[in-house]
Protein backbone atom coordinates (compact mmCIF):
# COMPACT_ATOMS: atom_id res chain seq x y z
CA UNK A 1 0.00 0.00 0.00
CA UNK A 2 2.81 2.38 0.93
CA UNK A 3 4.57 1.62 -2.34
CA UNK A 4 1.36 2.26 -4.26
CA UNK A 5 0.89 5.64 -2.58
CA UNK A 6 4.49 6.63 -3.33
CA UNK A 7 4.01 5.66 -6.99
CA UNK A 8 0.76 7.63 -7.14
CA UNK A 9 2.45 10.67 -5.59
CA UNK A 10 5.31 10.48 -8.09
CA UNK A 11 2.86 10.22 -10.96
CA UNK A 12 0.91 13.23 -9.69
CA UNK A 13 4.11 15.24 -9.32
CA UNK A 14 5.17 14.38 -12.88
CA UNK A 15 1.75 15.31 -14.23
CA UNK A 16 1.81 18.62 -12.36
CA UNK A 17 5.28 19.35 -13.68
CA UNK A 18 4.11 19.08 -17.29
CA UNK A 19 0.78 20.85 -16.78
CA UNK A 20 0.86 24.23 -18.48
CA UNK A 21 -1.37 27.26 -18.34
CA UNK A 22 -2.77 28.90 -21.47
CA UNK A 23 -0.35 31.77 -20.98
CA UNK A 24 2.65 29.43 -20.79
CA UNK A 25 1.61 27.55 -23.92
CA UNK A 26 1.11 30.75 -25.93
CA UNK A 27 4.36 32.27 -24.64
CA UNK A 28 6.16 29.13 -25.84
CA UNK A 29 4.39 29.44 -29.19
CA UNK A 30 5.57 33.04 -29.57
CA UNK A 31 9.12 31.94 -28.71
CA UNK A 32 9.01 29.19 -31.35
CA UNK A 33 7.64 31.60 -33.96
CA UNK A 34 10.54 33.93 -33.23
CA UNK A 35 13.04 31.17 -34.07
CA UNK A 36 11.55 30.73 -37.55
CA UNK A 37 13.13 33.96 -38.77
CA UNK A 38 16.65 32.55 -38.48
CA UNK A 39 15.96 28.90 -39.34
CA UNK A 40 13.91 29.15 -42.51
CA UNK A 41 10.31 28.00 -42.50
CA UNK A 42 7.27 27.19 -44.59
CA UNK A 43 3.54 27.61 -44.13
CA UNK A 44 0.30 27.72 -46.07
CA UNK A 45 -1.89 30.82 -46.16
CA UNK A 46 -5.46 30.60 -47.44
CA UNK A 47 -7.75 33.55 -48.10
CA UNK A 48 -11.42 32.74 -48.65
CA UNK A 49 -13.38 35.56 -50.29
CA UNK A 50 -17.13 35.39 -51.01
CA UNK A 51 -17.91 34.86 -54.74
CA UNK A 52 -14.19 34.98 -55.68
CA UNK A 53 -13.37 31.74 -53.87
CA UNK A 54 -10.17 30.68 -52.11
CA UNK A 55 -6.62 31.83 -52.83
CA UNK A 56 -4.06 29.36 -51.50
CA UNK A 57 -0.39 30.23 -51.09
CA UNK A 58 2.43 27.90 -50.05
CA UNK A 59 5.07 30.20 -48.57
CA UNK A 60 8.77 29.46 -48.04
CA UNK A 61 11.25 31.81 -46.36
CA UNK A 62 14.97 31.84 -45.74
CA UNK A 63 16.47 35.11 -44.51
CA UNK A 64 15.50 37.88 -46.96
CA UNK A 65 14.53 35.40 -49.67
CA UNK A 66 11.02 34.11 -50.21
CA UNK A 67 9.16 31.83 -52.58
CA UNK A 68 5.38 31.63 -52.89
CA UNK A 69 3.28 29.13 -54.85
CA UNK A 70 -0.06 30.80 -55.50
CA UNK A 71 -3.25 29.11 -56.69
CA UNK A 72 -6.23 31.39 -57.31
CA UNK A 73 -9.08 29.38 -58.82
CA UNK A 74 -6.74 27.50 -61.13
CA UNK A 75 -4.60 30.55 -62.00
CA UNK A 76 -1.20 29.41 -60.77
CA UNK A 77 1.96 31.43 -60.29
CA UNK A 78 5.29 31.18 -58.53
CA UNK A 79 6.84 34.28 -56.98
CA UNK A 80 10.41 34.69 -55.77
CA UNK A 81 11.95 37.70 -54.03
CA UNK A 82 15.35 38.53 -52.57
CA UNK A 83 14.23 41.99 -51.36
CA UNK A 84 15.97 43.56 -54.41
CA UNK A 85 14.28 41.77 -57.32
CA UNK A 86 10.93 40.02 -57.73
CA UNK A 87 10.37 37.22 -60.25
CA UNK A 88 6.81 36.11 -61.01
CA UNK A 89 6.24 33.09 -63.21
CA UNK A 90 2.74 32.68 -64.65
CA UNK A 91 2.34 28.92 -64.98
CA UNK A 92 -0.67 29.14 -67.33
CA UNK A 93 0.98 31.65 -69.71
CA UNK A 94 4.56 30.36 -69.35
CA UNK A 95 5.53 34.00 -68.76
CA UNK A 96 8.17 35.34 -66.39
CA UNK A 97 7.87 38.94 -65.19
CA UNK A 98 10.86 40.58 -63.51
CA UNK A 99 10.45 43.75 -61.43
CA UNK A 100 12.23 45.66 -58.72
CA UNK A 101 11.13 44.36 -55.34
CA UNK A 102 7.86 45.98 -54.34
CA UNK A 103 8.94 46.22 -50.74
CA UNK A 104 11.85 45.25 -48.54
CA UNK A 105 9.28 43.49 -46.40
CA UNK A 106 8.00 40.21 -47.80
CA UNK A 107 4.44 38.93 -47.56
CA UNK A 108 5.68 36.17 -45.27
CA UNK A 109 7.14 38.84 -42.97
CA UNK A 110 3.73 40.51 -42.91
CA UNK A 111 2.11 37.18 -42.08
CA UNK A 112 4.60 36.50 -39.31
CA UNK A 113 4.02 39.97 -37.85
CA UNK A 114 0.31 39.21 -37.79
CA UNK A 115 0.91 35.98 -35.90
CA UNK A 116 3.45 37.21 -33.36
CA UNK A 117 1.58 38.31 -30.26
CA UNK A 118 -1.60 37.21 -32.01
CA UNK A 119 -3.43 36.83 -28.69
CA UNK A 120 -2.62 40.36 -27.46
CA UNK A 121 -5.94 42.08 -26.81
CA UNK A 122 -7.82 38.79 -26.63
CA UNK A 123 -9.26 36.60 -23.91
CA UNK A 124 -8.04 33.07 -24.57
CA UNK A 125 -9.94 29.94 -23.60
CA UNK A 126 -8.87 26.34 -24.13
CA UNK A 127 -11.77 24.83 -26.07
CA UNK A 128 -10.45 21.25 -26.18
CA UNK A 129 -7.31 19.19 -26.61
CA UNK A 130 -6.22 15.81 -27.87
CA UNK A 131 -2.96 13.90 -27.72
CA UNK A 132 -1.21 16.23 -30.17
CA UNK A 133 -2.99 19.59 -30.28
CA UNK A 134 -4.43 22.32 -28.03
CA UNK A 135 -7.47 24.11 -29.50
CA UNK A 136 -8.04 27.68 -28.32
CA UNK A 137 -10.79 30.23 -28.91
CA UNK A 138 -9.57 33.83 -28.73
CA UNK A 139 -12.30 36.42 -28.06
CA UNK A 140 -11.63 40.13 -28.42
CA UNK A 141 -11.22 41.73 -25.00
CA UNK A 142 -13.55 44.52 -23.94
CA UNK A 143 -10.48 46.71 -23.44
CA UNK A 144 -9.36 46.15 -27.04
CA UNK A 145 -10.49 49.26 -28.91
CA UNK A 146 -8.78 48.46 -32.21
CA UNK A 147 -11.61 48.39 -34.75
CA UNK A 148 -9.52 46.39 -37.22
CA UNK A 149 -9.11 43.44 -34.85
CA UNK A 150 -11.60 40.62 -35.51
CA UNK A 151 -13.99 39.65 -32.75
CA UNK A 152 -12.82 36.05 -32.62
CA UNK A 153 -9.99 33.79 -33.72
CA UNK A 154 -9.52 30.05 -33.66
CA UNK A 155 -6.01 28.86 -32.81
CA UNK A 156 -4.64 25.32 -32.71
CA UNK A 157 -1.14 24.72 -31.30
CA UNK A 158 0.99 21.60 -31.65
CA UNK A 159 1.98 19.90 -28.39
CA UNK A 160 5.14 18.65 -30.08
CA UNK A 161 6.53 21.75 -31.81
CA UNK A 162 4.51 24.49 -30.07
CA UNK A 163 3.97 25.99 -33.53
CA UNK A 164 0.47 26.88 -34.74
CA UNK A 165 -1.21 23.99 -36.48
CA UNK A 166 -3.93 26.28 -37.70
CA UNK A 167 -4.96 29.88 -37.11
CA UNK A 168 -8.25 31.08 -38.59
CA UNK A 169 -9.54 34.65 -38.62
CA UNK A 170 -12.82 35.84 -40.14
CA UNK A 171 -13.93 39.42 -40.68
CA UNK A 172 -16.25 41.17 -43.12
CA UNK A 173 -16.94 37.85 -44.81
CA UNK A 174 -13.26 37.16 -45.52
CA UNK A 175 -11.54 34.23 -43.79
CA UNK A 176 -7.75 34.07 -43.52
CA UNK A 177 -6.17 30.80 -42.41
CA UNK A 178 -2.51 30.09 -41.64
CA UNK A 179 -1.61 26.41 -41.33
CA UNK A 180 1.05 23.72 -41.61
CA UNK A 181 3.98 25.64 -40.15
CA UNK A 182 7.28 23.81 -40.48
CA UNK A 183 10.92 24.60 -39.77
CA UNK A 184 13.73 23.82 -42.14
CA UNK A 185 13.91 25.64 -45.50
CA UNK A 186 17.25 25.81 -47.31
CA UNK A 187 18.39 28.89 -49.23
CA UNK A 188 18.37 26.88 -52.47
CA UNK A 189 14.65 26.23 -51.95
CA UNK A 190 13.84 29.94 -52.26
CA UNK A 191 16.47 31.13 -54.75
CA UNK A 192 15.25 31.87 -58.27
CA UNK A 193 16.93 29.69 -60.91
CA UNK A 194 16.36 30.93 -64.48
CA UNK A 195 17.64 27.65 -65.96
CA UNK A 196 14.40 25.99 -64.84
CA UNK A 197 12.36 28.16 -67.26
CA UNK A 198 14.41 28.30 -70.49
CA UNK A 199 11.37 28.65 -72.77
CA UNK A 200 9.40 31.18 -70.73
CA UNK A 201 8.52 34.55 -72.24
CA UNK A 202 10.53 37.20 -70.34
CA UNK A 203 8.92 40.52 -69.40
CA UNK A 204 11.56 42.70 -67.73
CA UNK A 205 10.01 45.75 -66.05
CA UNK A 206 13.03 46.90 -64.06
Amino acid sequence: MKRFLLTLAALFAATSMFAQTNEEILARMDAELATLDSNGFSMIMEIKIPILGTISTNMYTFGDKTKALVDAKGEKSIIWSDSVTDWEYDVNKNELTITNAKSSKSSSDDSMSALKGVTDGYDVKLKKEDDSVWYFVCTKSKTNTNKDDPKKMDLAVSKTTFLPVRTSISQHGVTVTFRDFAKGVAEADVTFDPSLYPNAKIVDKR
